[in-house]
């Protein structure tokens, strides 16, 4: 069998299951089974599949008729020009939360605090777009961490990436000029409503904190002037309907020049605050 015919099947199974975007994960889970670049593909579709290749499709195609996300099955996800590692262990790095990532790199920062690190995604692509900067990244999950560390060495800032376990703020110490998180946000009514890709394969400490999905929030608005030097930054992901509740714990907190900023589709995707005061530790 050629490439191009068993893309044409795989196209037509996925299809059938109904996947989102059969196409397009047929040509991933084929270039990954074939062991070449996806951008490649084209050129090797007249190629006849090894017997190694088409195990290696069959397998992956029946993971994806499974509902597993790509990325899990490929093992990675690219994510503001940079490929990182992904398990079950850890969120899918998904483009909005590139809102994040292009704000904070609108403004100079030198130490960065990223919360619910998960992949590393946020953290690393910050400290790899800014050489001079360091970081530490936290998560109540070890796996995610490991994860994370991995990450940090594929795009050599290990040296100055730090990974810590901890309960949001209850293991850091020290102070940022930017603090930044993408922490589980959908509130518990939401959960059934998710797509089994996500909702049977992500990890659910990640996805929900249950309630009405803004607990974390409560916890980062309120803690996070201890942790932030002078003009020091927060900047947090938030679901498109969460942005007045989030800006107001942002106000209440006594972060200035609070705002909301939306993603590529003009959702509410980032709250923002500036902390202008002294820190407010001992």
């Amino acid at each position: 069998m050629t490439a191009a015919e068993a893309l044409r099947q795989t196209t037509a199974r996925l299809a059938g299951a109904g996947v989102a975007q059969p196409g397009a994960d047929a040509r991933i889970l084929m270039a990954f089974a074939m062991g070449i670049a996806g951008d490649r593909l084209t050129l090797h579709l007249g190629d006849t599949l090894s017997p190694e290749a088409e195990r290696a499709l069959e397998k992956a195609v029946t993971a994806r008729l499974a509902h597993q996300p790509v990325s899990q099955i490929i093992g990675q996800r690219q994510f503001w020009g940079r490929m990182f590692r992904v398990t079950s262990d850890v969120l899918d790095p998904r483009p909005e939360t590139e809102t994040l990532v292009s704000a904070a790199l609108e403004h100079d920062f030198h130490r960065v605090l990223d919360l619910g690190t998960g992949s590393g995604c946020i953290l690393l692509s910050l400290l790899a777009d800014r050489p001079l900067a360091s970081g530490v990244g936290v998560d109540l999950s070890p796996a995610a961490l490991t994860v994370a560390q991995g990450n940090a060495e594929r795009l050599a800032v290990e040296k100055r990436a730090t990974f810590t376990v901890s309960d949001w703020f209850s293991n850091v110490k020290g102070q940022f000029d930017l603090i930044v998180a993408n922490p589980p946000y959908i509130a518990a009514d939401e959960m059934g409503t998710l797509l089994p890709d996500v909702r049977d394969w992500e990890p659910h400490l990640a996805l929900t904190p249950g309630g009405d999905g803004l607990a974390a929030y409560r916890v980062i608005a309120r803690d996070a002037p201890a942790f932030l030097t002078p003009r020091g930054r927060l900047m947090v992901e938030i679901g498109p309907t969460q942005g007045p509740a989030v800006l107001s714990m942002f106000q209440a907190a006594g972060l200035e020049d609070a705002r909301i900023l939306h993603d590529m589709d003009g959702r509410d995707r980032v709250v923002v605050g500036l902390w202008q005061q002294p820190a407010i530790r001992a």
